[in-house]
């Protein structure tokens, strides 16, 4: 089960008061539904590839609306080869449309009514169905954070766009094809949404993989500096030794200043090491406390002189 199935099917399970029921319906029939007028009536379709979402929208209608609708399945042939569930109502169809607004005596509305998502609980709601019918999440093990709404009707894109930002959720709107795309890439505002469409479970796989992740990535970076760290050390240890090499071409470290001669045999000691190290040496071999940046110091001293011999 794909991590979008799974969202679906925890959205599917809550249990909702009618005015909810209604405000998610009405967005599944925005979503994914068509109005058909023949010579028995006015019908409507739906169709999604999904079967919660399908059973949803047979249960709600029977619920409110006491009206059973036809529900076929068709085998798609093509690509995924996916199921498609179609369900069409008949009768009845104009009397729900009326009753969640969505045909009013100024037509087909592209977008539910403020009415229909006055109330939190039901704007909510309303987001689920947005998410059942036309939603995608990315697994959160994917290199990539990534949640998407898409329809092919701009004005309800721009609508779900703008109620996800009633919550907060910084959500944009990109036109993909023949597809109007309301997405959100920040992982922790995807986890708002989840836990905002009611897919409590999904939130706490989504937060436990996001955290497992970003704790290697933070281990990956941290490996990674102290790798640059240790090559800068090695680095900058080869070459202050060909420094010690010209200075002991000339003259002997025992005639240089004892701090001089303190860095250079800690340097000889330990080729590899970083300052801190070399300053750890001095103090257990020479009781002598010294900081990072008087060892440093030393060696801007120890390269000075041996310019000199270099004829620099």
């Amino acid at each position: 089960m794909s991590f979008t199935t799974d969202v679906k099917a925890q959205i599917a399970a809550n249990e909702l008061r009618p005015c909810c029921m209604k405000a998610e319906l009405t967005a599944i029939i925005q979503m994914c539904s068509t109005l058909n007028f023949t010579s028995q009536g006015i019908s409507l379709t739906m169709k999604t590839e999904n079967a919660t979402t399908a059973k949803r929208v047979y249960k709600y209608v029977k619920e409110l609306y006491h009206v059973e609708a036809q529900l076929s399945v068709i085998r798609k042939m093509k690509l995924k080869k996916n199921n498609v569930y179609v369900l069409r109502i008949t009768g009845k169809a104009m009397e729900i449309l009326k009753d969640l607004e969505i045909f009013t005596e100024q037509g087909l509305q592209s977008h539910p009514s403020s009415k229909m998502v006055r109330k939190e609980c039901c704007a909510r709601a309303y987001l689920a169905g947005a998410f059942l019918s036309g939603g995608s999440v990315n697994s959160p093990n994917k290199t990539n954070y990534h949640l998407e709404i898409s329809t092919t009707n701009l004005d309800l894109a721009l609508f779900i766009e703008k109620l996800m930002h009633r919550f907060d959720l910084p959500a944009k709107h990109i036109k993909r094809r023949n597809q109007e795309v309301v997405y959100i890439k920040a992982s922790d505002k995807i986890s708002d949404f989840l836990r905002c469409v009611g897919a409590s479970e999904a939130v706490f796989t989504f937060e436990d993989s996001r955290i497992q992740r970003d704790f290697m990535n933070s281990l990956t970076r941290l490996d990674n500096c102290e790798l640059a760290n240790e090559m800068k050390s090695i680095s900058a240890g080869k070459r202050q030794l060909e420094d010690i090499e010209w200075i002991e071409n000339y003259r002997s470290l025992e005639t240089l200043p004892i701090k001089l001669q303190h860095a250079a045999m800690a340097r000889k000691q330990l080729p590899e090491a970083s300052f801190v190290e070399l300053c750890e040496y001095c103090e257990e071999e020479f009781q002598e406390e010294i900081s990072k940046s008087g060892m440093k110091h030393r060696f801007a001293k120890l390269k000075e002189l041996a310019d000199q011999y270099r004829g620099v």
